[in-house]
């Protein structure tokens, strides 16, 4: 299997939104191959919990702005790792110490990496 289209299309929204607010290290994993009920993971880092807060915020407002339907979201309070589900596309937000911590790259270093499109709006601004 390999990431959908729609996915995709998810990913480069969510990406933007996580730029926008000052994500560092952005990394898309194509996970459909071990996990068949999602396709993507996007990593994203924080400098903050404050800044991780604003970057899982944006990104679950314009993928929801976007038509798209949050199933769960896990880690607000704390900030440190917020993980928000949308089905295809599963982002973790991470302060950079909890990145470097748990390194999900390195668990799922074979997933190809999917390359990370712009919206064309994003790239208007």
């Amino acid at each position: 299997m390999t990431a959908s289209d729609v996915s995709k299309q998810m990913l480069a929204i969510a990406a933007a939104a996580a730029e926008a607010t000052g994500a560092e290290d952005l990394v898309a994993l194509d996970v459909s191959e071990p996990l068949p009920l999602v396709d993507i993971f996007l990593l994203a880092t924080g400098r903050s919990e404050r800044n991780v807060a604003a970057i899982a915020d944006e990104i679950e407002e314009k993928l929801l702005e976007a038509g798209h339907k949050r199933l769960r979201r896990e880690g607000r309070q704390e900030s440190r790792w917020i993980l928000i589900d949308f089905g295809d596309l599963v982002v973790h937000v991470f302060h950079e110490q909890e990145r470097a911590f748990y390194g999900l790259e390195r668990l799922w270093k074979d997933c190809p990496v999917v390359p990370i499109d712009r919206p064309a709006e994003a790239i208007a601004d």
